[in-house]
């Protein structure tokens, strides 16, 4: 097969390259990782392979190992082994949960992150805000989607609250994922050769919106609970599906703990650091210190009290976490780790 028919084959999960890497190995993306090796894909054919030892070595960079997502290179054998990564165009990760810091990639190569986020007793815009700072960065555009359109009377109002507290041309959808008609507004999305990650709770309803775009129940689904609307990982790994539409989607388990890196810059808040330069001192606490335009804006309405709250939360979450991976860095280069500091915290908490 010339490397014309091989790149437009590859195309059809996502390749953008215009050339083959060279060495004349077999190219394939990463579909899904087990216990037992990984799942691959040529364009052609899905087939398994095992990754090479040099990916097994300990101390090595987690990130560095294959994940759902990745170009990689396979030489062929029995099985076939993962030789090497290809370059990444876009990563989404997150700290890995525990207390000590490693950082997990969630997928690579991905055009969109869809965060999707029940209208039930599901909705939280802090949990929204959190998923945006993750994918900051990242190299990939968030879309929300609020599902269970049919669920709520109040769908509406919740929708519109939430397009004055994200950031304006934050692309938002409220759907049914049962619904063939309210999924196909997702089309722009998911395009020939375009990647995008499924991400969102529990419950969340991401295997129901995943059959409707597949067109077949294909991913297994369970009911939520009734008293907060949460639901069982009915999804147990990370798996990248090609969809009739050309596009390719990353179906994900629910996440429980969304913990940042420590390399966010929190632009979801870009209106409060140029407000919090306009108090009178420069070390201003934005308590009870006098010419606190914080406050100010707090007691006028202009900026709301959970969405200050929740950018306290995060941004003292971000310098921990940056803390703690200087501290491994330093670690590594010999040096003595440092403190996390503590974080700034409000002197004044607003009900």
């Amino acid at each position: 097969m010339s490397d014309v028919e091989t790149i437009e084959r590859l195309r059809h999960i996502g390749w953008r390259g215009d050339t083959l890497p060279a060495g004349g190995l077999r190219l394939a993306r990463v579909v899904a990782q087990h216990r037992a090796g990984y799942e691959l894909h040529d364009g052609h054919a899905l087939f398994g392979a095992q990754p090479d030892g040099h990916f097994l070595k300990r101390g090595i960079d987690p990130s560095e190992r294959p994940v759902v997502g990745d170009f990689v290179e396979v030489a062929e054998g029995t099985p076939p082994h993962i030789l090497s990564v290809g370059a990444r165009r876009s990563m989404l990760s997150r700290a890995a949960a525990g207390e000590r810091y490693e950082r997990q990639l969630i997928a690579t190569n991905i055009d969109y992150v869809l965060v999707l986020t029940g209208l039930d007793g599901d909705f939280n815009p802090a949990r929204i805000e959190r998923y945006l700072s993750l994918t900051e960065g990242s190299g990939a555009q968030p879309v929300v989607l609020l599902s269970k359109l049919d669920k709520r009377e109040d769908a509406a109002a919740r929708v519109a609250a939430l397009r004055e507290r994200l950031p304006q041309g934050t692309p938002i959808h409220a759907l049914n994922c049962k619904d063939p008609s309210s999924a196909g507004e997702l089309a722009r999305y998911l395009q020939p050769g375009d990647s995008a990650v499924l991400v969102g709770s529990s419950g969340a309803g991401k295997s129901t919106l995943t059959n409707t775009l597949l067109g077949t129940a294909t991913m297994a689904t369970a009911a939520v609970r009734g008293h907060d609307s949460r639901g069982r990982h009915t999804t147990t790994h990370r798996a990248l599906l090609q969809l009739p539409s050309g596009g390719c989607l990353i179906d994900t388990p629910g996440m429980r703990e969304l913990k940042l890196t420590g390399e966010e810059q929190l632009d979801l808040f870009a209106d409060i650091e140029p407000l919090a330069e306009q108090c009178r001192f420069a070390d201003c606490g934005h308590g009870s210190e006098p010419g606190c335009a914080v406050q100010v804006a707090l007691d006028t309405g202009e900026l709301s009290a959970e969405r200050w709250r929740n950018y306290l939360k995060l941004h003292d979450e971000r310098e921990e976490q940056a803390a703690t991976l200087e501290a491994r860095l330093r670690r590594q280069r010999g040096g003595r780790p440092i403190e996390p500091p503590r974080g700034h915290r409000a002197k004044r908490e607003r009900e």
